[in-house]
């Protein structure tokens, strides 16, 4: 199993729409836009997983830097943050429980 983080989506892309975009790489185990808890809103980034990893590899090759929903997305492994106390997120972002303890590698 591979999460991938998605970063640069379109405040109206929603789970299908991300979920939809990325089957066309191979069988998506679960995808999840993260949402604000206060509007509900999109917050611009989400996660992506595959069962398979071979998948998950071409989503990332293929899929990084494509446009969805008007939109130049990032896509890359995510990978646990590190517990060093850092308030830091991806790409120094705000960390929150919203994100499930990921961040990109890339």
């Amino acid at each position: 199993m591979k999460k991938l983080f998605v970063g640069g989506l379109a405040w109206a892309t929603d789970d299908d729409g991300l979920r939809a975009f990325f089957e066309q790489f191979g069988t998506v185990s679960s995808a999840s836009v993260v949402k604000d808890r206060d509007s509900g809103r999109g917050r611009g980034f989400g996660f992506v997983e595959y069962a398979n990893d071979a998948e998950a590899d071409r989503a990332i090759k293929e899929g990084n830097g494509q446009e969805l929903d008007g939109r130049t997305i990032a896509v890359g492994e995510a990978r646990p943050r590190d517990d060093s106390g850092s308030r830091g997120g991806y790409r120094g972002g705000r960390s929150d429980s919203h994100s499930g303890g990921y961040r990109s590698r890339n």
